[in-house]
């Protein structure tokens, strides 16, 4: 089967998740169910595409496919920020309660921490990619100590934000974050989309890129500005996912089988949201909101990371 082909059929699969989600068990509700429904819709769209992106393009920079733009601590930094937050302040405050401000207060933190450990690490330009991993797996150690730290002491009652905010939820999302998030994320994409052409040969290797002509070290810069924006993004809007890009990134290697990044990332965007969708309604109508979709799709993202790297021993 053509690529073209496959990448139609998943199309038609997210349409038709896209439908079912807004349409069943409507039971004539259009002036108040829809448009709340609709607002879900845009939020895992929008997140399904950032993680999908970012995923791809960072395991193409990092040279594995096990890896995902998580390893950097970005989301242990936010979870670390909203415990301090609720710890020293309180749930009730502006900070917490201000959907806007929190926001901001999550996004900024993280961009300007992804940009100090790039500078600090690509300061001299001859640190290999695999010492800001190493870096970033420390750091991220290091957020998360902090952060259990601070939940041992908090307050019993306050402790529930705290546990609210460890895990993604589409339920309750601010619109205005929404639009707020994806006016970002076009911006972003539009600056992203120029570097795309780059990918393909990225993916070679640093020696091969660089005597075909391509800055390597300069596109991988912003690459990882671009990677860690969009992390950020889907991070504060509903919450760390951290086996969503592992699982759609791989599942768009084994399903395409292709070089070509277009394609790749095409594909991975549209399992992200066959399995945002499709999962919040399983949640949401099966389920009966008694587990999250973070949950499940962590718990899935475990099992296939489990088997990866059992593929990966085996074919060492």
């Amino acid at each position: 089967m053509r690529n073209s082909v496959k990448i139609a059929a998943l199309t038609l699969i997210a349409i038709g998740c896209c439908t079912i989600y807004l349409f069943h068990d409507l039971n004539g509700s259009y002036d108040y169910a829809l448009p709340r429904r609709a607002l879900k819709v845009l939020a895992m769209g929008i997140t399904g595409i950032v993680i999908a992106y970012s995923t791809v393009v960072f395991q193409t920079i990092t040279h594995n496919r096990i890896l995902t733009p998580g390893i950097m601590g970005l989301d242990s930094l936010y979870t670390l920020l909203q415990t301090v937050i609720i710890f020293f302040l309180g749930s009730g405050h502006m900070l917490i309660i201000n959907k806007q401000v929190n926001f901001f207060i999550s996004i900024v933190p993280m961009i300007l921490f992804a940009l100090v450990l790039y500078r600090f690490l690509f300061k001299k330009g001859d640190q290999p990619i695999y010492f800001l991993l190493l870096i970033g797996i420390i750091v991220g150690t290091f957020f998360n100590s902090i952060t259990t730290f601070f939940q041992v002491l908090i307050d019993p009652n306050e402790f529930q934000s705290v546990q609210d905010r460890m895990f993604a939820s589409f339920n309750n999302i601010n619109s205005d974050l929404v639009w707020l998030s994806l006016g970002i994320s076009v911006l972003v994409m539009a600056y992203a989309w120029r570097y795309m052409k780059y990918l393909d040969v990225l993916s070679l290797g640093r020696e091969t890129a660089i005597n075909l002509g391509v800055p390597y070290d300069a596109i991988v810069k912003q690459m990882l500005v671009i990677v860690s924006i969009f992390i950020s993004i889907s991070t504060a809007l509903v919450g760390p996912i951290t086996f969503l890009g592992l699982i759609t990134a791989n599942l768009s290697y084994q399903f395409f089988k292709t070089y070509k990044h277009r394609t790749l990332i095409g594909g991975a965007i549209l399992i992200s949201i066959i399995a945002l969708i499709g999962g919040q309604w399983v949640v949401e109508r099966v389920f009966t909101f008694s587990t999250t979709l973070s949950v499940i799709i962590n718990f899935t993202g475990g099992v296939y990371f489990i088997y990866l790297l059992l593929k990966e021993r085996k074919a060492a």
